[in-house]
């Protein structure tokens, strides 16, 4: 993840003869990627590539492994965000914070943690809001929450104003309306993400969440009504927090001048 910065200078250094191009090649070879043993190869340039940083789902991996990757990021890169985490998983993980040296941050909801030992991360202008049908929502949203924020938006959040209570959600898209893209996370029949796209003229991005029980239960239901939509909004995959947080960030920036 490091800034276009390092790359320029390189750049600059070769113009002025102190690197050569094969020299320059090899140096931006070394920065791009790193290889963790026979088990993973990191990309450490994506955050610069595409504006959206390498993520490490731990959901799946085993331990071992997935300590090894998140030490590799946070020592080549200086920052490492890991999602789905296991709480077994959390103390291994607090621990290489501490014997790197660096510090993190953690989201009990979201499950989601970023370890940083470089700067704090460049805002970009971006400002997104996150909504929340149900309370059963927030891992979700707070997992699109951390990943908007480590791309450089500011985000406002307000949790459980749903359909069952529609007159929640009012005063809260009021003091939103200065947000440039909208993440709404909702379960059960996952309507509001319809309602926010059809009373604001911002994007809206929906995520179905896999609550709900019976007949089309764990969020099917709720990616079928975003889907079959009347309102115009976006549509990411069943508790896709990461990705609707990425996306959202992306148009914000672009709509705030940044860099996308």
């Amino acid at each position: 993840m490091k800034p276009d910065g390092d790359l320029r200078d390189l750049l600059e250094r070769v113009r002025r003869g102190v690197l050569s191009p094969d020299e320059a090649e090899i140096e931006i070879q070394k920065r791009s990627t790193g290889h963790i043993g026979s088990i993973a190869h990191l990309d450490l340039e994506r955050a610069g590539r595409c504006g959206i940083p390498e993520v490490v789902l731990a959901e799946g991996k085993d331990p071992s492994h997935l300590y090894a990757i998140a030490e590799g990021y946070a020592r080549r890169a200086g920052r490492c965000v890991i999602t789905r985490i296991d709480p077994d998983t959390l103390p291994a993980l607090q621990e290489i914070t501490e014997r790197l040296g660096i510090s993190y941050e953690y989201s009990p909801e979201g499950r989601i943690m970023v370890l940083t030992g470089a700067p704090k991360v460049q805002r970009t202008g971006g400002i997104i809001g996150v909504i929340t049908a149900g309370t059963s929502d927030i891992r979700v949203a707070e997992e699109a929450r951390v990943i908007a924020e480590e791309m450089g938006c500011i985000v406002r959040t307000s949790y459980d104003v749903g359909v069952a209570g529609l007159h929640r959600l009012f005063p809260v898209l009021e003091e939103m309306r200065d947000c440039h893209a909208f993440v709404v996370a909702a379960g059960r029949e996952g309507t509001l993400p319809a309602v926010v796209a059809g009373l604001m003229d911002q994007p809206v991005i929906g995520v179905p969440v896999s609550t709900g029980y019976g007949y089309m239960g764990k969020g099917e239901a709720a990616l079928a009504s975003m889907l079959q939509s009347c309102s115009v909004l976006t549509v990411v995959n069943i508790d896709a927090g990461f990705v609707a947080g990425a996306f959202a960030a992306r148009i914000a920036t672009m709509v705030a001048g940044g860099r996308s």
